[in-house]
């Protein structure tokens, strides 16, 4: 059984590898990261689907947070004021105003600093937010 909470993200995407980095070097979160491409994904409770349509955090327990939800997280586990963002980003409506700016920037991330053609969402799935826990 895992101890640990795991950050699971897209390893094809230059944004999304650029922002994890960038999270394990500057907020440090006490977990496991790793690319949904060399994850057990059935052994995390995920489909390939869900771990290519947005960053995942999954707890010890199993429980799986995804999109802006898996960043608050992310924060949570670090210390200090990363710790208290993290916390505002969790309470309605901070809530709700960060799920859309995170489908705004997942659904653009192409165009995001670091972004290539490899980092855009599948055909179809853009609008697929309203349907996603």
């Amino acid at each position: 059984m895992r101890t640990r909470p795991v950050l699971v993200y897209d390893g094809d995407c230059g944004f999304c590898t650029t922002s994890v980095r960038f999270a394990e070097r500057r907020i440090r979160p006490r977990c496991d990261v790793t690319a949904w491409q060399f994850a057990e994904l059935d052994a995390l409770g995920v489909t390939q689907d869900r771990a290519e349509y947005e960053v995942l955090w999954i707890t010890p327990s199993g429980t799986v947070y995804g999109g802006a939800q898996a960043v608050a997280k992310l924060l949570l586990s670090a210390r200090g004021g990363w710790a208290v963002l993290g916390a505002v980003l969790m309470l309605p409506p901070v809530r709700w105003a960060a799920h859309g700016v995170y489908r705004l920037i997942a659904n653009n991330r192409q165009r995001m600093p670091g972004g290539t053609a490899a980092c855009a969402v599948p055909a179809g799935r853009e609008g697929d937010a309203a349907s996603r826990p």
